[in-house]
């Protein structure tokens, strides 16, 4: 009687740790890791073309490389919480 309770409250946590609120705080979670350096990156390029007028522009080279830092973040996170669902499911079927 107690082993099948446990049983069904680790099957309900491991439910819930996956659930669709889950997804779309990982969703959110993706867009502002992507968003604030290409952001940051695009306001430190303005700022640095107004004091060091020149040919180059540092707007669009700083966003450039804000957007592949947000976009490597973002991967790292994604493929790390991909090996954890992948980890539990192996778990579970053990």
């Amino acid at each position: 009687m107690v082993e099948s309770k446990e049983t069904r409250k680790l099957k309900e946590k491991s439910k819930s740790k996956h659930s669709v609120l889950f997804g779309l705080g990982m969703f959110g979670l993706v867009g502002w890791s992507v968003v604030v350096p290409t952001l940051l990156g695009a306001f430190l390029g303005v700022w640095l073309d107004k004091q060091f007028p020149g040919k180059q522009s540092w707007t669009l080279t700083l966003l450039l490389i804000g957007l592949i830092a947000g976009c490597a973040t973002a991967w790292h996170w994604l493929s790390r919480e991909d090996k954890d669902i992948h980890k539990d499911k192996e778990e579970k079927n053990e």
